[in-house]
């Protein structure tokens, strides 16, 4: 049997490649897709590409709501694996994110210790929002983030 007949399971590259299309084709928002699934923007947009796991029903809705093959439901509530590229990305916007940690991030950190004391800011049990917020010297990017605390044990 030929290799191109042989189905290939989709992986969650494919499946976040077929949403990006998908959206294109429709002409759809990041929100209007979220509300339409009952989640938000931020988390329904990094679940379509691979980085959270959807459960099954909101799985289903956004395979329904942009009329993707029935096997891309199974792939998007399977568990990810969050590897991501290491070096310093040279897109601008990504890279201004990755300088704000850069510079305010001991900052950060010793704010969250003085505040909590020693430990740190989850990222499962996190919420963020990204907003734009009218500013006089021109509109203002808002992200706002909220992690469960989770302090180290004491060994």
């Amino acid at each position: 049997m030929k290799d191109a007949l042989i189905p290939q399971e989709l992986t969650k590259d494919d499946v976040a490649a077929l949403i990006l299309s998908a959206k294109k084709r429709a002409g759809l928002s990041w929100e209007g897709i979220a509300t339409a699934i009952g989640m938000s923007p931020v988390w329904t947009h990094s679940a379509c590409v691979g980085m959270n796991a959807m459960p099954p029903e909101k799985a289903a809705a956004l395979v329904a709501l942009l009329e993707l093959p029935e096997e891309a439901a199974e792939v998007l509530s399977e568990s990810p694996t969050k590897v991501w590229s290491q070096t310093v990305p040279t897109d601008p916007c990504i890279y201004r994110l990755y300088e704000i940690v850069g510079v305010y991030g001991r900052t950060i950190k010793a704010l969250i210790h003085e505040e909590f004391g020693d430990g740190i800011m989850s990222a499962i049990d996190f919420d963020m929002e990204v907003s734009r917020v009218p500013h006089a010297k021109g509109d203002r990017v808002k992200i706002e983030m909220s992690g469960k605390y989770l302090g180290y044990n004491a060994w």
